[in-house]
């Protein structure tokens, strides 16, 4: 199969990546390399795959020096015209689009770089499926999109009128933009809702990072809403076989008994992702403190705007669907993102 990664060099692309290419699959990646976070970090994940530091030449295709069914692009979604040329000439079965502009709180801070990724990207992104005929696109979504809800777990099902972040704004946004295309073009589309994910290779601007920096360096941790948080932390190797179950999945979830929210009659569809099994906040710092062995310096904050009090996934459809299981406890899960945090920092 071939298949087209946007967002290559970001953390889960990364690793979903190099999944499918064990699997022996044929992969195109692409990736604008932006400066959001550390460049250095994106480099290094591309170097494991086998791309050097050539991928800086734009819209230029490098062949991996690891896998013969692997090349990378460095590419921006906004750029229509060599987004459709690259879909034309190399003819993806499915697309799995990761590429976004992440991060709640940057949002509130530059509002412009969401709607030129996440919505201009993504319409890009569909108009291309539609004018090549593509299979399957699968897209990242967002557990944002539920909003402040008091309801727990969250379903599919459940109201997500309500964003108070921009940046869910913009995936319950492709959510509907991916129902429109499905309805009126019979293009399969499926969201993922994602939930929390961590592990090696990980984003520095999130939790697991920020806390294993601060306590490695006997510096304070910012604790928000005085640790009275909850997430439903989800080790990347668990997202990426849910993905991965998704790609090799041929018939459409709509001819199926899915439990998942789809329209009768169109090939669309949203599933959560993530653990099921929400952690304290407080609880994973103390897991991070065994692993590192050290005490963290706490710093006890009040809400941010734009956080959610707590996450808590109802992953029953995805498991029913596609066979969906995640196993890593937070323990591994951690032991691991240590293990590779201390060799690479």
């Amino acid at each position: 199969m071939k298949i087209l990664v946007t967002g290559s060099a970001g953390f889960i692309g990364f690793h979903l990546v190099n999944k499918l290419l064990q699997s022996g699959n044929t992969v195109v990646g692409i990736d604008n390399i932006n400066d959001y976070y550390d460049v250095e970090l994106k480099y290094s994940r591309l170097k494991q795959c086998g791309i050097s530091r050539k991928s800086e030449q734009w819209h230029s295709a490098e062949q991996s020096s690891t896998f013969p069914g692997y090349k990378f692009i460095r590419m921006n979604l906004e750029d229509r015209d060599k987004l459709n040329q690259l879909f034309e000439i190399e003819k993806f079965d499915s697309i799995c689009n990761l590429a976004a502009q992440a991060g709640v709180r940057y949002s509130l801070e530059n509002p412009h770089a969401y709607i030129s990724s996440n919505i201009v990207g993504f319409m890009n992104i569909l108009e291309a499926c539609r004018y090549n005929k593509i299979q399957h696109l699968i897209y990242a979504s967002s557990s944002s999109v539920y909003g402040n809800s008091d309801k727990m777990p969250l379903t599919v099902s459940d109201p997500v009128d309500n964003p108070i972040s921009l940046y869910a704004a913009t995936k319950k946004s492709n959510e509907l933009m991916a129902h429109t295309y499905s309805h009126l073009y019979n293009i399969r589309t499926t969201g993922l809702r994602f939930f929390t994910v961590y592990g090696p290779w990980g984003r520095p601007d999130m939790a697991p990072i920020l806390f294993a920096n601060a306590i490695s360096n006997g510096k304070p941790i910012k604790v928000f809403n005085n640790g009275n948080l909850e997430r439903d932390f989800t080790y990347v190797d668990d997202i990426v076989e849910g993905i991965i179950r998704i790609i090799d999945s041929s018939e459409p979830v709509n001819q199926k008994q899915a439990t998942s929210n789809q329209v009768q009659g169109t090939p669309y569809s949203i599933y959560n992702i993530g653990n099921g099994n929400p952690v304290k906040l407080l609880d994973f710092i103390e897991t991070m403190e065994t692993a590192l062995g050290k005490k963290a310096i706490k710093e006890f904050l009040p809400m941010q705007p734009g956080d959610v009090f707590k996450t808590f996934a109802d992953v029953n459809a995805l498991k029913m669907d596609f066979g969906y299981e995640p196993k890593t406890s937070i323990q591994k899960g951690i032991g691991e993102f240590v293990k590779w945090f201390k060799e690479y920092y």
